[in-house]
């Protein structure tokens, strides 16, 4: 998959990961859509993800907006994140939160885009869905 100009709003997770970034996502044959797309080709972990269901729950969009912010289901996210993928999800939260999703997605664009070829580099394993 090449790198678009623009990653859409909607791959931005309540959680903060990146869904665009995702290996599930980046997928060539059938690919995610992403925590707010369809359902369609979605891991099963993430059809019924806790924390996308306590946002809802709470009618909220992003779990930055929440009261309750960072709860440990988070903080185990983070912490799971940053120790395996260098990827820090309430770093991403605190941009989007500042800048908005869109500003966030911009800078992602950048960030995750193959020097060699232009395809999208994963967060899970580092590697380029076009030349790996």
């Amino acid at each position: 998959m090449r790198m678009p100009e623009k990653i859409d709003d909607y791959f931005f997770a309540p959680c903060g990961v990146n869904c665009f970034v995702c290996y599930v996502h980046l997928k060539v044959k059938k690919p995610c859509n992403g925590c707010y797309g369809s359902d369609d080709n979605k891991p099963e972990r993430c059809k019924n993800c806790t924390i996308k269901q306590c946002v809802s729950n709470k009618s909220l969009q992003y779990c930055f907006e929440c009261n309750d912010y960072p709860c440990q289901l988070i903080k185990n996210l983070e912490k799971s994140y940053t120790k395996r993928y260098n990827v820090s999800i309430m770093a991403n939260s605190e941009m989007v939160k500042k800048y908005g999703v869109s500003e966030f997605q911009q800078t992602e664009v950048v960030k995750w885009k193959c020097s060699t070829c232009g395809g999208v580099i994963t967060q899970h394993g580092m590697y380029c869905s076009e030349c790996e």
